[in-house]
C-alpha cells in the first residue's frame, strides 16, 4: 500500500472503525437521528410526505456526516494533539481531511443504507433523477466536511465544539425545509429559508422526485446557488481553517 492510501487508511480506522467497535450505541444513535424526524414526518402527514422525508433524510445524514467531523477532529486535536503530531509529520492538511471525510462516511453508511432501501422501496424514479439526488448528497457532504473543518481548527475545547456542531445542525438541517417542501412555509418567512444551504439541496430533491415542480430558471438558480455555495465553503475550509499555529 502507498504511503497516501496507508494515511487515509490510519484515519478510517481511527475515527470509525475504532469508534463503530467500541462504541456501538452511538453508531445507534446515528442511524436512528434521520429515522425518527422521517417517522414524525411520515405521521404527521399521514404517509403523503414519506418520499420528501427520504430524500430530507440522505441529506440530513450527509450534512451531518461532515458537520460531525468538526467534532471528531477537535477531539483528536485538543484531547489527543493528533493534529500537532500531524502538522510535523509528512501528512498533508488535505489528506488528514480527506482520510476523516471517508470515515465519517463509513461511520454513517448504515444510516444510508437504511435510507437507501427505503428510497428504492417507496421512491420510483429514474435512473438519471437518482443519480442528479447522490450529486447533491456530495455537494452536501463537501460543504459541511469544510465547515467542519474549519470550524475544527479554531476550536479550543470539545464542549465547543458540540455546541458549534449543533449549532449547525440546527440551522441546516432541523430549520430548514429539508424534510417537508418548502410551499409549507408562508411567505415572507419563506425567504429565511433560502439563507441555508440545504434549501437548495432540498428543493432540488424534491423536484427530481417529482413533488416540487420547479420551473427551469429556479431550478438551474438552485443548481447554481448551490454549486457556488459548495465552492465558497471549499475555499473558507482550505484558506481560512487554522492548520498550523502562528
Amino acid at each position: 500500500m502507498s504511503r497516501l492510501g496507508s494515511q487515509i487508511l490510519a484515519s478510517i480506522l481511527v475515527n470509525a472503525v475504532y469508534e463503530m467497535k467500541n462504541y456501538p450505541a452511538v453508531l445507534v444513535i446515528t442511524v436512528l437521528s434521520p429515522l425518527s424526524f422521517l417517522t414524525l414526518i411520515f405521521f404527521i402527514s399521514g404517509g403523503t410526505l414519506l418520499a420528501v422525508g427520504i430524500v430530507g433524510g440522505l441529506i440530513m445524514t450527509m450534512f451531518s456526516a461532515g458537520t460531525s467531523l468538526q467534532a471528531d477532529l477537535s477531539h483528536l486535536k485538543n484531547d489527543f494533539k493528533l493534529q500537532d503530531m500531524v502538522v510535523g509529520s509528512p501528512t498533508s492538511a488535505s489528506v488528514y481531511v480527506t482520510g476523516m471525510a471517508l470515515s465519517e462516511l463509513i461511520y454513517t453508511s448504515p444510516a444510508l443504507v437504511i435510507l437507501a432501501l427505503l428510497f428504492g422501496l417507496f421512491v420510483h424514479v429514474e435512473l438519471v433523477m437518482v443519480l442528479g439526488i447522490v450529486i447533491v448528497m456530495l455537494l452536501m457532504f463537501l460543504t459541511s466536511i469544510s465547515l467542519g473543518f474549519a470550524f475544527a481548527t479554531f476550536s479550543s475545547d470539545i464542549v465547543q465544539s458540540f455546541a458549534f456542531t449543533r449549532l449547525l445542525s440546527l440551522l441546516f438541517t432541523t430549520l430548514a425545509p429539508v424534510y417537508y417542501p418548502i410551499t409549507l412555509i408562508p411567505m415572507p418567512w419563506r425567504y429565511l429559508a433560502y439563507l441555508s444551504p440545504t434549501t437548495y439541496a432540498a428543493e432540488i430533491g424534491h423536484d427530481l422526485i417529482g413533488f416540487l415542480s420547479l420551473s427551469a430558471d429556479m431550478l438551474i438558480i438552485d443548481w447554481v446557488v448551490l454549486l457556488g455555495l459548495t465552492i465558497i465553503f471549499l475555499w473558507v475550509g482550505t484558506k481560512k481553517a487554522r492548520w498550523r499555529e502562528k
